[in-house]
């Protein structure tokens, strides 16, 4: 009898444990626990939530392996801890933060990493009723972030103008376990506690689809659209506490397209989506094992790929995005695994005797250049990411070399603002004494003019 093994450009993918010198150890971490994945990365830095008031941020560059020093610097601003975050995908020395205090800011880190305690955020957006659980940026417009509360609404906000765009609720009476941007940022998918995945139009706050039930079991359902595909998939539960996960056409929710059980196990599913190399990668929390599937079109939509499986526990997970990768040495992900003290990086590599660049597995990337402004997407245009060659040697490839950013400037503080409008008020007035010790009035100031 035959058999047929499927050709896959990842089918020898292993995965490289770091060693002990390259991991970083003794994090203190917060204990407050919920949706969030504890930790998030871009390609310069990657950040923790710490013990301790003020819902201390811990911001480290990834070159800086080795044990986390006592009385480190910190981002520390909140007056509760804060329970998510998530680097600005387009200006790297960016970082939102959502808190228990209900309130959600963006904080700025200087070029080099943080030098001293950073106090006062550069945005403080205000809006959501109850602790704020989850924030994500938009994929392709600037300054949109989005950020999901225990008020039962994801809040879509214009960190340049210090505002709030809509708001997303859709019927919601449960808590918001996770939510997701599509590919062009065009629709919002949100799951809850009530077991229904909703698909929302950002732009108006209007309900575009709902699924109810779409997974049987009670515990947490995250979601992760499927890049450019136009599909959906949720990781959730069945009745019997099994995982697994569906996919979706989100145009058309009446029936999943497909259902992969996974197993027994007890730990919530974080999932993870390569639109580069067409995988889903699933870790589990409280678990070691990771496993990552090749997506296609057309059925059967997936195809297990391998599984990566260790005894040392995975509390959260990050993805380092393409452009920080060794692409040289055919490093096709890199992830982040927090523990219960320390992050252990993951590189996942496809063996190529070849040393020269692997455009196969290496396709044009996400470049980390907003492809409109806020008010653009707000007027409802809609374009892809801008893409970027890792191809070394070119403009913008190299594993790593980043398109020029634009500064980032972002709306004064009320202190700021009092303090500038105290110098203006006390410039006018030594003016005005100026001008009445010349005996001018107003009225001849206007007959003159």
């Amino acid at each position: 009898m035959s058999h047929f093994i499927r050709a896959s450009k990842f089918r020898h993918v292993y995965v490289e444990p770091a060693k002990t010198d390259q991991t970083y150890t003794g994090l203190k971490l917060s204990t407050a626990t919920g949706e969030q994945n504890y930790i998030k990365a871009n390609t310069k830095f990657f950040c923790v939530s710490l013990q301790g008031g003020g819902g201390p941020m811990y911001v480290c560059p990834h070159a800086k392996v080795g044990r986390f020093e006592t009385g480190a610097p910190i981002i520390t601003g909140h007056s509760g801890p804060v329970l998510d975050f998530d680097f600005n995908p387009f200006h790297e020395h960016l970082i939102a933060s959502a808190s228990d205090d209900c309130t959600v800011k963006v904080w700025g880190i200087p070029e080099h990493g943080l030098t001293e305690n950073i106090t006062e955020p550069l945005v403080d957006l205000h809006g959501h009723k109850r602790k704020a659980t989850l924030c994500k940026f938009h994929p392709t417009a600037e300054h949109v972030l989005g950020s999901a509360s225990a008020d039962f609404t994801v809040k879509v906000w214009d960190i340049e103008k210090g505002g709030e765009i809509t708001s997303l609720s859709g019927g919601m009476s449960q808590l918001i376990q996770d939510f997701s941007w599509d590919y062009c940022g065009d629709l919002v998918a949100a799951t809850s506690k009530d077991k229904s995945l909703r698909v929302f139009d950002p732009r108006t706050g209007a309900l575009a689809m709902e699924k109810k039930e779409a997974h049987e079991g009670s515990k947490s359902m995250k979601c992760v659209f499927l890049g450019s595909k136009d599909k959906l998939v949720s990781v959730g539960f069945t009745k019997q506490s099994q995982r697994q996960f569906k996919i979706w056409d989100h145009r058309n929710m009446e029936k999943e397209l497909k259902r992969v059980d996974i197993d027994q196990a007890a730990g919530v599913i974080m999932p993870f989506y390569d639109e580069d190399a067409n995988l889903l990668y699933l870790a589990g929390k409280g678990d070691g094992n990771i496993r990552y599937y090749e997506m296609v079109d057309e059925t059967p939509y997936t195809f297990p790929v391998s599984e990566y499986r260790s005894t040392n526990s995975q509390k959260g997970i990050a993805f380092v995005p393409k452009r920080g990768l060794d692409i040289m040495s055919c490093e096709t992900a890199r992830l982040l695994k927090l523990t219960t003290n320390a992050v252990e990086p993951l590189r996942f590599i496809v063996p190529r005797k070849s040393d020269a660049f692997q455009d196969d597995i290496f396709p044009d990337t996400y470049a980390g250049v907003p492809s409109l402004k806020a008010d653009e997407w707000l007027g409802g245009e809609s374009k892809p990411p801008v893409l970027v060659s890792l191809r070394p040697g070119g403009t913008n490839g190299g594993g790593g070399a980043g398109v020029p950013k634009k500064a980032f400037t972002p709306p004064k503080s009320a202190v700021t603002l009092q303090k500038e409008l105290d110098v203006a008020l006390a410039r006018i007035a030594e003016l005005e004494a100026k001008l009445a010790a010349a005996g001018i009035t107003e009225e001849a100031a206007k007959e003159a003019a």
